[in-house]
């Protein structure tokens, strides 16, 4: 018998429940009217007499230290089951929305230029940050000593003067024509790159977004007609364009394309400077030697080109006023746009 006492005292002093029903069901086991505890004193009275003061101190100490156990236990899991429900907080009180983040002003613009141009037919095509000369001047008609290649305004890599972060997403029209064959109708976003002081102005990257259009017969008229559709989409439809005879090597003719300011209806104000235009983007008649350079006959088809900086657009839109806050990512300023969504 002291071996069935000191078998079911190891197994009281061993336990470890994971659960309030599994002490339960331990106590109901061990110290119950049908449990071992009470197996044991029915057979305690057959015992000889002069074992039975030992016997007896034995049972008595393995009733009191399982009765000890099981309460002891009992507490463990209720500190357990408190400290958990602290760490939560109160579960029974209503939750709070979580406020969501909300796109950067640069990814709205750069949206709503694709959709913009995509009602035209325009698809979205893209290319590399690394370039080669040849996708960033030399195909697009930059002679070898245009000031565009100057390191005041080029990062190059590894001092190689063929390999440099691309200035402008022309790169990507030159192999968009590369590889397919007119018609071709694609608008190219992307972020360029020119060695350039950061200031409230003017930032060494930034975001562009450029469109060419190319198949037969295509004329200045089709260029300005789809600037202005474009104009009045972002700016309002009774936004108004002029444009102003300009210089780039890749277009003949170009233009400089101005939209009526926004902010005073075109009467003159400080961001329009009085004039009542704002300068919003470049474009022109793809150059012949653009066209031949790519693989494509210019005596068969012509196109236009145009490009714009997504900064200079938002900057207008939502009246932002210093190109920094686009890069310092405040949530301050970006939650101003959560309605834009």
């Amino acid at each position: 018998m002291t071996d069935k006492i000191n078998e079911l005292l190891r197994r009281v002093e061993e336990f470890r429940p994971n659960a309030a029903a599994e002490i339960e069901e331990f106590r109901i086991r061990i110290l119950g009217k049908k449990g071992e505890l009470n197996a044991l004193l029915e057979e305690f009275r057959t015992v000889a007499p002069e074992l039975k003061r030992e016997l007896g101190q034995r049972l008595n100490l393995l009733k009191t230290r399982a009765a000890e156990r099981i309460a002891a236990l009992r507490e463990e899991l209720q500190e357990a089951a408190e400290e958990h429900a602290a760490a939560l907080g109160d579960t029974t009180r209503p939750g709070t929305a979580e406020r969501l983040g909300s796109r950067h002003p640069i990814s709205l613009v750069r949206n709503r230029i694709v959709e913009v141009f995509s009602r035209l037919g325009y698809t979205v095509a893209d290319g590399p940050e690394i370039e080669d000369d040849w996708h960033v001047f030399s195909a697009l008609n930059f002679p070898p000593e245009h000031p565009a290649r100057d390191m005041q305004d080029t990062f190059f890599i590894e001092k190689d003067p063929d390999i440099l972060l691309r200035t402008h997403t022309s790169s990507i029209q030159v192999r968009t024509m590369e590889r397919q064959k007119p018609p071709i109708r694609v608008i190219c976003p992307g972020r360029v790159f020119r060695n350039e002081a950061i200031s409230y102005r003017a930032h060494c990257i930034f975001h562009q977004i450029e469109g060419l259009y190319i198949d037969e017969g295509v004329s200045f008229a089709d260029m300005k007609q789809s600037l202005l559709y474009f104009a009045k989409e972002i700016f309002g439809e009774q936004t108004a364009i002029r444009m102003r005879p300009s210089y780039f090597p890749f277009t003949e003719p170009s233009a400089e394309v101005d939209v009526s300011c926004n902010l005073c209806g075109g009467k003159g104000c400080p961001v329009c400077k009085g004039t009542g235009w704002l300068e919003i983007m470049g474009c022109g008649m793809v150059d012949p030697n653009v066209l031949q350079s790519c693989g494509i006959d210019p005596a068969k088809y012509s196109g236009f080109a145009f490009g714009m900086g997504i900064e200079r657009i938002a900057m207008l839109k939502y009246g932002v006023k210093d190109l920094r806050l686009y890069f310092e990512n405040d949530v301050r300023f970006l939650h101003q746009f959560d309605e834009a969504l």
